[in-house]
């Protein structure tokens, strides 16, 4: 074997490389980027075979050597009597490597810094964002039990890493001693995490300008495992983040409409007898309400209805007299007659009637939409979900109940094709699809959000698909307590006896007196309604596989007509599309309609460069 300086250019190609699947044009650019920055650390390997120098190791570096303009390279020459090693030694070259762990990397790069090199050049040798090498120098901010145990490959992922290391060392410390595995396992990362975790506001989410977060003494600090050109700057000083937030809505109050207090829950406080509504504007006799989200310290709007006073006609008002009489002469008592929700003395067809009440009303389950699609919307922004399941989830996403799209999104009904337009655009700009693994990753997510939804109403729901994403990337940990009056009084007085009963709450009087035991047994806790929960039931799983076989004309499902008209919820999973629009409450909301337009023709491209250009 011997050593030649050689013009890259003349080297032959290996035939026989095993990589044929051309690597991501970002990774081939760092490549070249480092060589060019520090020059050819190893020598490609080849051998010559009728006068020409074919490569046997090395073909990524030769092309990169030639990207970085290097007009020689050292390169080992191979002796011709070891030929049959030489596939084994292509193939060993790509597939027997073991890349550096993060708490080796920091090490390195703490080396170098102490060789002289800034972190500016450290990215630019290693061709790696700057942010990239300031996060792993955050290493340097971790409590030392912690980095040797990441030392033996047990890592966190980069969510919780993130958390670890902006706490105190003193904090990591003392969850450290509560947290620490045993010899034999491996450290429950999500659950130091969350001992460690800090409510953090984000200054993307701030309405106030920098004029008021200095008066009130904010301090942005850098996320520096953000996503990428997002503003990722935070404070954990939450009080002043409210403060400024609450200044800013008492001076640029929108007209015509109200400033809503919340209560200890953080939850907006309706007037007495106000009804919420569900829309993006208020509609006539409807109100806007604008109050603070204390868990994410955005400002939100709420709509709401007052209702009209109801006159009382002759005959209610005798048959109320009647009742009021009937309850004195010794008929059903008080006592029994409160339902524990309103306080309301009931006759006694009422009261059979209210406790055959289903455990959840109407506006409940729609409560639990809406907090569950929350819930999903923010754990496909924050968790760290690998490609493949990324992937798989985007399939998932439109083989949805909902999808025509009609989307979760808030944004009016006619842009949810150009919205969806929009995501599409940056993964396909100049009429060729991009290969940045980032603009991918973002748009799936993007898309994801978009598709994905579980609230109530108009043919939003993406029904079961939507809550086996949202248990996959555990969107669970999102969901608000909710042990409030607002929620709670949605649920049947057995149904709340029996939430009261498992969480170790005992039965009162009335339902309204164990509803507030519940909530007051959760003030320091998050309850979550099982009904809210992701995960499907074995029911439901079953259920869902007996749709898919009925579907698919499987015979064992008991279904001859596989395209017959039936399906599984009967009429109501007709396609919104053959709706009768007699039927139903969104016939009576015309301006609520939520359909999608039709598709626009073939011309993708143009649609997306107008998008673009506006």
């Amino acid at each position: 074997m011997d050593l030649r300086q050689v013009d890259p250019k003349i080297l032959v190609p290996n035939p026989a490389n095993p990589r044929r699947v051309k690597p991501d044009e970002a990774y081939e650019a760092q490549l070249s980027a480092n060589i060019r920055e520090i020059g050819l650390i190893q020598p490609p390997i080849v051998r010559e075979i009728d006068g020409r120098l074919v490569i046997k190791a090395g073909d990524r570096r030769t092309r990169a050597c030639i990207a970085a303009g290097l007009d020689t390279i050292p390169v080992l020459v191979l002796d011709g009597d070891d030929a049959n090693h030489d596939s084994m030694r292509a193939f060993s070259e790509n597939i027997v490597r073991a890349g550096l762990g993060t708490v080796d990397m920091w090490r390195a790069i703490e080396a170098l810094c102490g060789d002289g090199w800034t972190e500016d050049g450290i990215a630019t040798a290693l061709a790696l964002p700057p942010r990239v090498i300031k996060r792993l120098k955050l290493c340097g901010s971790i409590h030392p039990a912690i980095l040797d145990q990441m030392a033996k490959g047990d890592e966190p992922n980069e969510r919780d890493l993130r958390t670890i290391a902006s706490a105190s060392r003193e904090d990591q410390a003392e969850a450290w001693k509560k947290h620490k595995p045993k010899k034999t396992e491996r450290v429950m990362w999500w659950d130091l995490a969350r001992a460690l975790t800090k409510t953090r506001f984000f200054a993307r989410d701030a309405s106030f300008d920098a004029k008021i977060a200095t008066a009130n003494g904010i301090i942005w600090e850098e996320d520096l495992f953000g996503q990428d050109g997002v503003d990722n700057r935070y404070t954990t000083q939450a009080e002043a983040y409210l403060n400024a937030q609450h200044e800013y809505l008492s001076k640029k109050l929108p007209k015509g409409h109200v400033i809503l207090p919340v209560n200890e829950h953080g939850e907006p406080k309706l007037p007495a007898k106000a009804v919420k509504v569900y829309g993006e504007k208020p509609g006539k006799g409807e109100t806007a309400g604008r109050f603070i989200n204390e868990r994410t310290g955005k400002i939100e709007t709420v709509m709401y209805r007052l209702p009209e006073p109801k006159p009382v006609g002759k005959s209610k008002a005798k048959g109320k007299a009647a009742t009021a009489a009937g309850a004195g002469a010794g008929g059903v008592t008080d006592e029994a007659r409160d339902t524990g929700d309103t306080g309301e003395i009931e006759t006694e067809a009422e009261f059979v009637q209210a406790s055959s009440r289903p455990p959840v009303t109407k506006e409940g389950l729609k409560m639990i939409g809406d907090f569950q699609t929350d819930a999903l919307h923010e754990a496909l922004d924050k968790v760290e979900i690998d490609d493949h399941t990324l992937i798989a989830l985007l399939v998932l996403a439109f083989a949805g109940d909902n999808v025509q799209v009609r989307t979760g999104e808030k944004i009016e009904p006619g842009q949810i094709y150009r919205r969806r337009s929009a995501i599409a655009y940056p993964l396909v700009s100049g009429g060729v699809l991009t290969f940045d693994p980032e603009t991918i990753r973002t748009g799936a997510r993007a898309m994801l959000k978009h598709a994905l939804c579980l609230r109530d109403g108009f043919g939003m729901q993406s029904g079961p698909v939507a809550r086996i994403a949202g248990n996959e990337i555990e969107a669970e940990r999102f969901l608000p307590n909710m042990a409030t009056q607002e929620f709670l009084s949605c649920l049947s007085k057995p149904e709340i006896e029996r939430i009261g009963s498992a969480s170790g709450v005992l039965p009162r009087q009335t339902g309204k007196a164990t509803r507030a035991a519940v909530v007051d047994r959760f003030k320091t806790e998050r309850f979550i309604y099982p009904g809210a929960a992701f995960a499907l039931t074995s029911d439901e799983a079953a259920k869902l596989a007996e749709s898919h076989a009925r579907h698919n004309g499987d015979p064992s499902s008991g279904d001859d007509d596989p395209n017959g008209a039936e399906t599984e919820h009967g009429a109501d999973d007709a396609s919104p599309d053959d709706a009768d629009p007699a039927d139903g409450d969104d016939a009576a909301n015309p301006e609520e309609d939520l359909s999608e337009p039709a598709a626009p023709p073939r011309g993708m491209p143009a649609e997306f460069e107008q998008i673009a250009a506006e």
